[in-house]
This record gives C-alpha cells, sequence and structure tokens, in this order.
C-alpha cells in the first residue's frame, strides 16, 4: 500500500500563505500525534517533495477503524508552491475544461473512446499552467466557444477517475495510509479556515 496517497489539497490558499498554513498544519498534526517531526523518503513519490513526515503515535485518529487491525502508514508529505494536482494513476491531464464565462466544455480525453489527451486541445492549457508555474502569471487560454482570453486558474477542470485536477499552492499527501475518517478532513478543512478537495490515487 506504500505507492497509494490520499492528498488533501487547498484550493485556495495562495503562495503567499502557503508556507506558513503549512508549518500552521504541521504543529496541529503534531500535537494530535498524527504525525511527528522525523522526516523520511521511504514510500514517498511526490511531485515536490521527496520527504515527508512520519507517522506519529496516534496516526489512527485521522483513519476510520481501530489501528489495532491497520498497518503502519508511510509519511506525510507537505507541498508548498504553486502546482497541479490530479488523482489516479500516473495521469497529468485534466479530461475536460470549462470556461468560467460562458460555461461551455472543451474535452480533451475523450473518454471511452481515447485515454491520452489531445495534445492539440490540451496545449494551451499546459502552456499557460507552465508560465503560471514559473512566473505566478496566469496564462490566458482562448475560449473556442465564446473567445474570451481567461486566466488558466480561472477554467474548471475535470478528471475522468472520480478526482479533480487543480492548480493551487499547497497539498497534502498522506502516503499508505488507511482512508481518512470524514470527521478528520473536516477538521483538516477548518484548521486551515480554507476549502479542500481529496485526491486518491497509486504512483
Amino acid at each position: 500500500m506504500g505507492d497509494h496517497f490520499q492528498r488533501i489539497v487547498d484550493v485556495e490558499a495562495d503562495e503567499r500563505e502557503a508556507g506558513p498554513l503549512a508549518e500552521r498544519m504541521v504543529d496541529w498534526l503534531v500535537s494530535e500525534g498524527v504525525i511527528t517531526r522525523e522526516t523520511s523518503g521511504e514510500g514517498v513519490y511526490s511531485q515536490t517533495a521527496d520527504e515527508g513526515y512520519v507517522p506519529g503515535p496516534r496516526w489512527d485518529r485521522a483513519v476510520v477503524g481501530s489501528a489495532e487491525t491497520m498497518w503502519q502508514p508511510g509519511p506525510v508529505a507537505v507541498m508548498v508552491g504553486r502546482d497541479y494536482y490530479v488523482g489516479g494513476q500516473g495521469e497529468d491531464e485534466a479530461d475536460s475544461a470549462s470556461c468560467p464565462r460562458c460555461d461551455a466544455t472543451t474535452v480533451i480525453i475523450d473518454y471511452p473512446e481515447e485515454f491520452e489527451a489531445d495534445e492539440e486541445v490540451w496545449r494551451p492549457y499546459r502552456e499557460a499552467i507552465a508560465a503560471w508555474k514559473e512566473t505566478s502569471e496566469a496564462g490566458s487560454v482562448v475560449c473556442s466557444a465564446c473567445a474570451a482570453a481567461v486566466p488558466v486558474t480561472e477554467w474548471r477542470f475535470g478528471s475522468g477517475f472520480g478526482s479533480s485536477f487543480d492548480l493551487v499552492a499547497l497539498a497534502f499527501d498522506f502516503w499508505g495510509w488507511p482512508p481518512l475518517d470524514d470527521a478528520f478532513l473536516a477538521q483538516f478543512s477548518r484548521r486551515l479556515g480554507h476549502r479542500t478537495v481529496e485526491q486518491t490515487g497509486k504512483f
């Protein structure tokens, strides 16, 4: 199970808030015994983090069930900085993008006929995302329906894996953990003070 992740994504924090928020959440998780301050890279395959925080003596507070019947989970990686995140296994593109101006949806991966992105359709989004990651200035993508040039951070992306495709500045990967409890997820979001979404996947 060590190569499976459950991810909590803060969809409201900007890059200025992300660092302090990450520190605050780590402090809280340590105080609750969910993690320790010891770090390890074993079983961590996050996009921008090579190590994560080792589970603490009360890690079971975060999951469904009882620690007596469960395996020892892996580290919790904290990713700070502009990036995109998607659930699934090895997925790197959104399957669709909806324009916030006119609500028209552009199909990027035409499931179930296709399982890979149409490169010509995906290219302007990919290039705009790369510009946003590198400069913080959100590149724009022109909507094929209404011709509006819309910043890429405002597009609503979809994922064909029951997950989401999100452009954010803060995310948390729980590697190899049993299912996280709904009450813990709700408390996590309240502590952040922001709306969150969950993703799952496999490295």
